[in-house]
Parts: structure tokens; C-alpha cells; sequence
């Protein structure tokens, strides 16, 4: 086999991979949120919502989650109707609306994000601390080549890199939200 049909067929079983990782995940965080009366894009929006400050532009939120803004206006629209956020006029600037969570909504997010977490932890800790901080470097990596596909020219450097701002608001998400910065077990895989 040549060392080209070898990168060929990488290529493709980490295309793959990587959708159905995707999938997978996808399919996890639906299952962990249910319980709590939502759905992984409803808990999207109050995440984004919560890191952002406790109120966001839907153009912020969109942006947070890497959607379409209309998306995301009509995602807000139903949370609106199902009494989880509500909008607000900026005492500044009548024209500009921000959403913010209700007591429903954060009574919902507050146990969400905790049972998140937990599981997220769980099948994190399979990966030793130094080979999760690479995969995020490399999941960065392939992020920025994919908005350089979408948008030819964009900085991608500059898209992709944690910024002083995001630790400082992960680091206020894990005290705000109670979670535990503590190393997780290593689960038996079984």
C-alpha cells in the first residue's frame, strides 16, 4: 500500500471519527439534559447566556455557539414561549435586545450544567491530563483550517486561540456554578 492511499484512508477514518463523535455526543447531551426539561440547544442558550455574563445579544449567543443568528432567534423565540428566558431593552440603547435566563430557566440549568459536567469529567478522566490538553490543541487545529474553508482569509490564529477573557469566565463558571475542579476517577472501561 502506498504511503498516499495510507493518508488517503487516515483522512477518511478521521472524517468519520470525527462525525460520529459528533453524533455520539450529540445524542449523550440530549440524554443528560431531558430530565432536566431540556434540550441540548436550550441548554446551549443558557450556557452562553451564563458565560457571557447573565445577559447576552442573540447575535452573542450565536456567535458563542457558532450558529446562525436566525437560528438561534427562533430557538430564543421558543425558550421565550416556554418561560426559560425572557428579553430586556438595553437602558442604553432601545433598539438592542438581550436575553437573560428566567428562575425557570436557571432552576433548569443550574442541575443541567452540574449533571453535565459530571459526565463530561467521567469520560474525560479515560484521557491523561497532558493528551486532553493536545486534543484540544488539535480539535483547535482543525477548527481554524475549517473556518478558513468557510471563510477564506479569516484569522484564524486569532479565532481559535483562548483568549485571556474565556479563562477568566471558565474560571467564574466553576465558582459560580459549584464544579468541582477537583481530578475525576479514572472509570473502568470495561
Amino acid at each position: 500500500m502506498t504511503e498516499n492511499r495510507k493518508s488517503v484512508e487516515l483522512n477518511l477514518r478521521l472524517w468519520g471519527r470525527l462525525y460520529q463523535t459528533y453524533s455520539v455526543l450529540k445524542t449523550c447531551e440530549d440524554q443528560i439534559f431531558e430530565p432536566y426539561g431540556l434540550t441540548t440547544e436550550q441548554y446551549g442558550v443558557l450556557a452562553a447566556i451564563a458565560f457571557l455574563g447573565g445577559t447576552a445579544r442573540v447575535t452573542d449567543i450565536a456567535q458563542w455557539l457558532e450558529r446562525n443568528a436566525n437560528s438561534i432567534t427562533m430557538l430564543v423565540e421558543r425558550m421565550v414561549k416556554a418561560g426559560l428566558v425572557k428579553r430586556t431593552r438595553s437602558r442604553y440603547d432601545c433598539r438592542e435586545v438581550h436575553v437573560v435566563s428566567t428562575a425557570k430557566g436557571e432552576a433548569a440549568f443550574r442541575p443541567a450544567n452540574a449533571a453535565g459536567y459530571d459526565v463530561i469529567s467521567g469520560i474525560l478522566s479515560a484521557i491523561p491530563y497532558e493528551k486532553r490538553e493536545t486534543l484540544l490543541g488539535l480539535l483547535e487545529t482543525v477548527k481554524g483550517e475549517i473556518l478558513k474553508y468557510l471563510n477564506p482569509g479569516v484569522d484564524t490564529e486569532e479565532a481559535t486561540k483562548t483568549k485571556l477573557e474565556e479563562l477568566a469566565a471558565m474560571r467564574s463558571w466553576i465558582d459560580t456554578y459549584g464544579l468541582d475542579p477537583a481530578p475525576q476517577p479514572k472509570r473502568d472501561v470495561g
